[in-house]
């Protein structure tokens, strides 16, 4: 219990201290005019009250994966608190802040822009890629989640189907990515994102009101996954929401075209980001410890087999609310792994849109040009959830994360240029090369080398960078 309420007390004392020192050295100017003024088009930069834009953004980047991610995560031991909170301060909370940042600066821009702009046309091109690549897959992994959810919770009602329910998500979907941002998505969001924050509030009081041992950081940090897995870089990969998360680079410049002042980054780039962290080590704490008061653990079974067993991520939150607290934590759950990921789902397509939107210089802004850009992207989506889930869910991962690493380098050269301090960028890129390169070499769904192999390969790579690096910033500035 101790280790997980430092745990607490240090994301917020990072929120404090290294958040504002990370806004000092960005250099904010309350008093230039954001794109919401001056590119204000009624339905994508439009001027929205700060308590909106905060919780659209929680949720834009929330979704469930600091929920499932975090379940997923702790099965590796108490790490995955050092993770969360080291992960979310220094390299997470600092990659949201600084896209979000860089964005308003540049009008707007969605990340393959800002990295192109930063690391040359090559990159773009890539990066927009990689981007709509992401976007899909978060709009298929996103669309499956609640789909099955809601098909199993209704399976007595003759007249419903997990198809049915695809077809009424990917409706919403279109509405969602069509309409004006302030017409659907700014009315329903706050309402869902407030219920996400009450779970994990009722969830936490759990924590310490309910039965059970949470692990401590004098306890073995390894060795504890039922599966051998190794903690890095598989860790890093797993809790990627309420840690670090590409996914979050494709929805902050939504939000930097809704805020009304510079001033208010920290408090909703990095804000939303480090909430996101409370809710990862919130679910991450309740996992293990309900599962630590589960019949046998103690006696030949370890609560982190006993968490393993207990099913699916969504089958935990739904027995941890439901036992915890009552009615309401069923009613919280339905809107935590239902609500949660189709909020997610629609905006990576609407992200996807404004994407290709800019990559194809299409000044029309008719809600039949919207369809005709957002079309395709359903299209591959519907087809890609033909794919196992898992296997679905697993490149999501790698793919998140490496967009994460390139927008944390992108930032560091864009630091570098305006002669700032480009090392809180470029301290994590260094650290993420190495895990998203490992990750990849030593993965069932990778090369699958010995794990020493990827590991010397990713410092490497990781030297390689940080020296080009070094011997351009003189340039760069």
């Amino acid at each position: 219990m101790i280790s997980f309420t430092a745990s607490l007390v240090a994301l917020v004392v990072g929120y404090l201290l290294y958040g504002t020192l990370v806004s000092k050295l960005f250099g904010v100017h309350p008093e230039r005019k954001t794109p919401c003024y001056t590119m204000r088009d009624g339905v994508d930069y439009i001027p929205m009250s700060t308590w909106k834009v905060f919780l659209i953004q929680f949720l834009n980047i929330a979704g469930t994966g600091p929920i499932f991610g975090a379940i997923m995560g702790i099965l590796f031991g108490p790490a995955a608190y050092l993770w969360i909170v080291f992960g979310c301060i220094f390299a997470g909370a600092v990659h949201d802040y600084l896209c979000g940042m860089i964005s308003i600066r540049k009008g707007g821009a969605s990340v393959p822009e800002m990295v192109g702009d930063e690391l040359g046309p090559t990159v773009r091109q890539i990066m927009r890629i990689c981007s709509l690549v992401l976007l899909i897959l978060v709009g298929a992994v996103f669309t499956r989640t609640p789909a099955d959810l809601l098909a199993s919770m209704t399976e007595s009602w003759t007249w419903t189907s997990p198809q049915m329910w695809l077809i009424v998500i990917f409706a919403y979907f279109i509405l969602a990515t069509l309409l004006p941002i302030d017409a659907l998505i700014g009315k329903i969001y706050p309402l869902f994102g407030i219920a996400l924050l009450i779970m994990a509030v009722c969830v936490g009081v759990g924590i310490y009101t309910h039965p059970g041992h949470l692990p401590e950081l004098v306890e073995p940090l390894t060795g504890n996954h039922p599966y051998g897995q190794p903690v890095f870089p598989m860790l890093c990969i797993t809790i990627a929401c309420g840690a670090i998360s590409g996914f979050h680079s494709t929805q902050t410049p939504m939000m930097a075209r809704c805020i009304k002042n510079e001033r208010l980054g920290r408090r909703i780039f990095y804000g939303a980001m480090i909430a996101e962290g409370v809710v990862a080590l919130i679910w991450a704490g309740a996992a293990i410890k309900f599962a630590s008061a589960l019949p046998g653990v103690g006696e030949g079974k370890t609560a982190y087999q006993a968490l393993a067993e207990m099913g699916t991520p969504a089958v935990v939150v739904g027995k941890i609310c439901t036992g915890w607290i009552g009615t309401v934590g069923a009613i919280l759950a339905v809107l935590g792994v239902v609500a949660a990921p189709v909020t997610s789902g629609d905006t990576a397509f609407r992200s996807a849109r404004l994407i290709a939107t800019e990559f194809m210089r299409v000044k029309k802004n008719s809600i039949l040009w919207r369809l005709a850009l957002s079309l395709p992207f359903f299209i591959i989506a519907g087809a890609l959830m033909l794919i196992d889930f898992n296997l679905l869910w697993r490149y999501f991962g790698w793919f998140n994360q490496t967009l994460a690493t390139i927008m944390l380098w992108t930032a560091a050269v864009w630091m570098a240029r305006q002669g700032k301090g480009y090392w809180v960028a470029l301290v994590p890129a260094l650290f993420m090369t190495v895990v998203c390169t490992s990750y990849i070499l030593v993965a069932d769904e990778g090369f699958r080398l010995p794990l020493n192999v990827g590991l010397i390969v990713g410092v490497l790579l990781m030297l390689g960078l940080g020296v080009t690096f070094m011997l351009k910033r003189k340039k760069l500035s």
